[in-house]
C-alpha cells in the first residue's frame, strides 16, 4: 500500500489580487527567515515564529539598503513578533512592518496564506 504525502505551499500577495508561491510551508524553520524573489524583482523576507504563525515583509533594510532582513533575529516585545536587522539591529514588527526603534520608518508587509 502506498501513502500519499500532501504538501502545503506558502504563498504571499505582493499586490492586491495576486498570489505568488514561495515555498513548501514545512521548509520554514521557526525563528529563522527565508528570502523570496518576487516577480517584479523585489524581495520578501518570510518567517515562521515559534507559535507557528507566518509573516512576510520586505527584505530590504531601509537603514542600509541591503537585502538582509530575512537573516535577522526573530524575537518578541510586548507580545509582538519582530525581526531585528542583522546589520544595525533595528527591530521591525512582523505584523505591521513598523520599525520599533524609529516611528518614522516602516517596511512593506505582505499577506500570507497556506494552500
Amino acid at each position: 500500500m502506498t501513502t500519499m504525502t500532501t504538501t502545503t505551499t506558502l504563498e504571499l500577495s505582493p499586490s492586491p489580487g495576486s498570489w505568488v508561491a514561495v515555498c513548501e510551508e514545512a521548509r520554514l524553520i521557526p525563528g529563522r527567515g527565508v528570502a523570496a524573489l518576487l516577480p517584479d524583482g523585489r524581495q520578501a523576507a518570510v518567517f515562521r515564529d515559534r507559535s507557528g504563525r507566518t509573516y512576510a515583509i520586505d527584505n530590504r533594510d531601509p537603514f542600509t539598503g541591503a537585502q538582509v532582513l530575512s537573516r535577522g533575529l526573530v524575537g518578541s516585545a510586548g507580545g509582538r513578533a519582530f525581526v531585528a536587522s542583522p546589520l544595525l539591529k533595528q527591530r521591525f514588527d512582523l505584523e505591521t512592518g513598523r520599525c520599533l526603534d524609529d516611528d518614522e520608518v516602516a517596511v512593506a508587509v505582505y499577506p500570507v496564506r497556506s494552500i
